[in-house]
């Protein structure tokens, strides 16, 4: 059994069991998670598609740790100006292990 899940934005496939690394949750590591915007569960031979989510259908995880990403540098110039602007970002992520997928 599968389900697609959104979160931070983006859209995962997940299966039990997996370990999937998503948008910065709130928590700590040990913490169980609960999603609620499941858009698809398929398996065992059926197919349960939500308008847009399925409002009965839930996915509990568990944060295994948290970690950031390499830092991206952004560069501004303006020629013959003298004007120089570099900033850096590092994104902050969870990696989630998924526990169970109900569809309730």
């Amino acid at each position: 059994m599968f389900a697609v899940l959104k979160t931070g934005g983006k859209e995962y496939r997940v299966a039990q069991g997996d370990v999937i690394r998503v948008e910065k949750l709130k928590g700590k590591v040990g913490d169980q998670v609960t999603l609620r915007d499941v858009l698809m569960v398929a398996g065992e031979g059926e197919t349960h598609v939500g308008t847009p989510t399925l409002s009965n259908a839930v996915i509990t995880g568990e944060i295994v740790r948290e970690a950031k990403a390499k830092k991206v540098l952004t560069y501004k110039m303006k020629r013959r100006k003298n004007y120089r602007r570099m900033k850096g970002h590092r994104q902050t992520y969870t990696y989630l292990k998924i526990n169970e997928i109900n569809l309730g």
